[in-house]
């Protein structure tokens, strides 16, 4: 099967069959097996182990960490990405870009404010869970619209904590 994959605005094709994966046209051996009762997934990529904590926000969204970055990822079926083509082509927006809690936690620092204008990578929120403290940064360069949490803000996973506008 076919996948259009987005990783921090970057686009991939990917392809998948039994035991492996295509990216972009370079084959490799894969698979990808769930933690038992935590975000970690253990992804075999020729052989080598990757321990990677990954957490989906539904509708092909993925928050991914690895090694102390956190990458915003979208995996689209062909079909589902075509669909979503035709609808832009006919009129359709996207929907305002969000910052969205990838996990529940406790806002530990908040390092943007309303109408700043910041870069991709931009670290924006500190955010802790599991005592572990996430940067979380901007996946585009945009304008912060509005910013919905302060320091000490406890929130679920999937809210919203900052709305951006290109």
């Amino acid at each position: 099967m076919k996948y259009h994959v987005t990783v921090n605005g970057r686009s991939y094709e990917v392809e998948l069959d039994t035991a492996r994966v295509t990216v972009d046209g370079v084959a490799h051996r894969a698979t990808l097996a769930e933690g038992s009762r935590t975000p970690e997934r253990l992804l075999s990529l020729d052989g080598r182990p990757y321990p990677i904590p990954m957490w989906s926000a539904g509708r092909g969204l993925w928050t991914v960490l690895e090694a102390g970055e956190r990458f915003e990822v979208e995996a689209l079926d062909e079909r589902t990405a075509h669909i979503r083509s035709l609808a832009k082509e006919v009129g359709g927006h996207a929907s305002p870009m969000t910052l969205k809690a990838p996990m529940p936690g406790l806002v530990v620092q908040v390092l943007a404010s309303q109408g700043q204008k910041v870069a991709e990578g931009t670290s924006l929120i500190v955010l802790e869970a599991m005592k572990m403290q996430n940067e979380l940064k901007a996946a585009v360069t945009a304008v912060i619209e509005s910013v919905a949490v302060s320091p000490g803000s406890v929130v679920e996973k999937g809210e919203v904590l900052i709305t951006f506008r290109a």
